[in-house]
């Protein structure tokens, strides 16, 4: 269990980040397209995963936009944007914002990709959603970092995510 805040309130985890230098959990998510999406499909490529409670939230919204500007300027590397938003509030958003560089994933249908990367929220009001975290997958589908946003409703550090990388 992380224990992490929302707007200074204290709340949990169910469990901790994926351990850097072991292999990603695998992942079946839903695309916009509601077709499924799982990790070995990504494999070749680093994985930026930007995972998030909801994009109904500004926070939210902000580090999908900040992440499709950098996704453009990196070489080998997909952004998958994931939360337990329903597949067609996902392409709705990026739809109106013009968001083409990042992939946007769903773990609405069961919460397995919460669970499995230890990043479904617990307690509180925002329970059962995923709490603002990244993860970097390289090529070969192994860990190589991770970072649990303290408080959700502050942005991640995107400089230490891009010198990650």
């Amino acid at each position: 269990m992380t224990k992490i805040t929302l707007k200074g309130n204290p709340i949990n985890t169910v469990g901790k980040l994926p351990k850097i230098g072991k292999k990603a959990p695998k992942f079946n998510l839903i695309k916009s397209d509601l077709s499924k999406a799982k990790l070995k499909d990504f494999r070749g490529s680093k994985l930026i995963l930007n995972i998030f409670p909801s994009l109904d939230t500004g926070t939210c919204a902000a580090s999908v936009r900040r992440f499709n500007k950098e996704a453009g300027n990196l070489e080998n590397t997909k952004v998958l944007c994931i939360s337990r938003d329903l597949p067609f509030a996902q392409a709705r958003f990026c739809g109106a914002e013009g968001l083409d560089n990042v992939i946007t994933l769903s773990d609405f249908a069961k919460g397995k990709f919460g669970k499995a990367y230890g990043v479904t929220i617990k307690d509180g009001p925002l329970a059962n959603l995923h709490s603002r975290a990244i993860v970097i997958i390289n090529e070969e589908g192994e860990v190589t970092y991770t970072q649990q946003v303290p408080e959700i409703v502050d942005e991640p550090n995107y400089e230490d995510v891009l010198k990650a990388l």
